[in-house]
Formats: C-alpha cells, sequence, structure tokens
C-alpha cells in the first residue's frame, strides 16, 4: 500500500499516526474539518518528518468533499479517527455524537465503496465492552452495554463494519480498540491540545502543573482497588500509532478484524499523578471528588493478539509517557497557537 487516506488526520491521535505514515514511506491524505484540531499541525508534522502530507479540510458527512478527495488521486486504504470523543458531552448531546460518530461513518462507507476503496482501520474504543465485562479485556468477549453514547457510538460503528464485511468479501476492515492514550511525540512538537476543559487525565495533570488549571478533581477513592482510584491501561500515543502502521498488512485479508491496543497492565490516578510530579519535578495539586457516574473500577487489556498477529507491542514506560507529555506541555502551555 502507498496511500493513505486519514480522516481526522489533524487530531490528537491521528496526527502521530500520520507522522509513523510518513516516516515509513507512506503517501498521506488528511482529511480533516479542524472542529478538535488546529492547521499548525499540518506545519509540525512537516518539522518531524521533512514531508508535508496533503490535506482537505472537509466533514466526513459532506459525500461531495469525500468523493472530490477520493478522485485526486488513487487511495489504498482509509484509517478512520475523525469522530467526537468526550464521554461527558455525549451525555449531553447525543444526537450530535451518533450525527457526527454514526452517520459519519456511514457516509465514508457509502463514499468509499462508490470509489471502489474497501479497504479500512477503524479507530474504536475499550468502551465497546461495556460495563459489567471483566478484566483483562480480550477481542472475543462480546460487546457490551456502553454506559455512554460515546462508547455506543463505537460499538455501533463496529456492527455496522461487520454486517458491511458480511455482506461483500470484498471488504477488509480492521477494527482498534483502544485503551488510554497519553504522551506526545518526543520531539515536543505535537501533543494532546484538548478545547476547554480537559476529559482525560493527562492533559487535566500537565495542565494544572504548567499552571493553566488550579486542581486535579479526582473522582472516588474508594474503589476496589490498591489505593481506591481508578486504574487505566495508559499507553504511549506513539506506540499506538506504531499500532495503526503495524495493521495495514492485516487488511490484505478480506473480513472484519478486532485488536486491543493497550498495554496489559493497569496505572492509579494517583500512581499517574505520583509518576509526573517525580518527572516535572512539581507537584499536582489535587483533591478528591465523588465517583462519577459511569467510571468503572479497572480497565485493562489483554493485548496478545495484536502482538501475535501485528507484532506489535506497547512498551514506552510509564516514566517516558510522562516525561513526552511534560515536554509537550511545558514547550506548549497553551497548547497549539490559534489564529
Amino acid at each position: 500500500m502507498s496511500h493513505i487516506f486519514v480522516t481526522g488526520g489533524a487530531g490528537y491521535i491521528g496526527s502521530h499516526t500520520v507522522v509513523e505514515l510518513l516516516n515509513a514511506d507512506f503517501d498521506v491524505t488528511i482529511f480533516d474539518n479542524l472542529c478538535n484540531s488546529s492547521r499548525v499541525v499540518l506545519e509540525r508534522i512537516q518539522k518531524i518528518t521533512g514531508k508535508t502530507p496533503d490535506f482537505v479540510e472537509g466533514d466526513i458527512r459532506d459525500s461531495a468533499a469525500l468523493a472530490a478527495a477520493f478522485a485526486r488521486k488513487p487511495v489504498d486504504a482509509v484509517i478512520h479517527f475523525a469522530g467526537l470523543k468526550a464521554v461527558g458531552e455525549s451525555i449531553e448531546q447525543p444526537l450530535e455524537y451518533y450525527d457526527n460518530n454514526v452517520s459519519g461513518s456511514i457516509v465514508l462507507c457509502e463514499t468509499m465503496q462508490a470509489a471502489g476503496i474497501r479497504k479500512i482501520i477503524f479507530s474504536s474504543s475499550a468502551t465497546v465492552y461495556g460495563e459489567s465485562a471483566s478484566v483483562p479485556y480480550k477481542e472475543d468477549m462480546p460487546l457490551g452495554r456502553a454506559s455512554n453514547p460515546y462508547g455506543a457510538s463505537k460499538a455501533m460503528i463496529e456492527r455496522m463494519l461487520s454486517d458491511l464485511c458480511d455482506s461483500d468479501g470484498r471488504w477488509s476492515v480492521a477494527a482498534l480498540r483502544y485503551f488510554n492514550p497519553v504522551g506526545a511525540h518526543k520531539s515536543g512538537l505535537i501533543g494532546e491540545d484538548p478545547k476547554g476543559v480537559p476529559n482525560n487525565l493527562m492533559p487535566f495533570i500537565s495542565r494544572v502543573a504548567v499552571g493553566k488549571l488550579p486542581e486535579l478533581a479526582i473522582f472516588g477513592q474508594d474503589y476496589d482497588t490498591p489505593d481506591g482510584t481508578c486504574l487505566r491501561d495508559y499507553l504511549h500515543v506513539s506506540d499506538l500509532a506504531d499500532g495503526h502502521r503495524r495493521a495495514l498488512p492485516a487488511l490484505e485479508k478480506p473480513g472484519f478484524q478486532v485488536y486491543n491496543l493497550g498495554t496489559g497492565r493497569g496505572y492509579s490516578v494517583i500512581e499517574m499523578v505520583q509518576a509526573f510530579e517525580r518527572v516535572a519535578g512539581r507537584p499536582v495539586p489535587h483533591r478528591f471528588a465523588p465517583r462519577r457516574d459511569g467510571d468503572l473500577p479497572a480497565v485493562w487489556a489483554n493485548a496478545d493478539k495484536a502482538k501475535t498477529e501485528l507484532g506489535w507491542s506497547a512498551d514506552t514506560s510509564l516514566e517516558t509517557m510522562m516525561e513526552d507529555t511534560w515536554r509537550w506541555q511545558s514547550a506548549n502551555p497553551d497548547g497549539y497557537p490559534q489564529f
């Protein structure tokens, strides 16, 4: 494969994956509506790789824009990141999430099919395992009941892609179920830059450390875990990006395939705060708050399948994850420049 079409490629995980692809000599087109990203990312990608990906500003719900982008040059495969991703926001705005994530994915697949493109890697989530799955999560577990519209949208898209493969043997789909990506590119040029108050732990910790937020709220200290706080499987975003590159050869085989991308172990919120404080050399003020609805005590992956079939594993240490997060945040205290 040579030309990879990346929806949402200017976002956090998308931009790191584009760097991996360009460094591996793939030709890349980014298709992004910039609703949760910045054009500055394109300049930063060029600085890191010495290469400039093609860029098309557009929305995946716009079939005409997608068709025009596909017509520019032959596409070998699509990597689909474009989607809204804030759990809390999805509870407040479910219709927006189903419209953008589910309807957008339907339009994308319809337009791909019309263009003769039937290979796609889908950015899925561990949330598809639902509220009652036991850890570690394995790919052969049934999809569970999601605790929020974000997770439900990911499960719906997986089901749609699986049905698509069943209906047409020419389709090849790899759904990559992420656990908790953190960190930033080692250059410090690209990283996680959520708009408004962060929904995820690491950008919240780093923004408190850099003085942009007063303190971190830790939701719940009475879970059945070693220190009472939630356990999550945190992996470096560059390891996650590498997983997408390694999944491309799996698309040579038709059908629907699923892979967990995680480290296979959990770290608690307190462990994450303490590790960051050690690396940054400064305290992270925090307080305990009541549990949040929908938070599970412990979530981590069994990632053996990805290791066996894709030759992939997430090996970056927790200390390096923290160092890279702090390098990004301290060099970019306000995130990407806004124009």
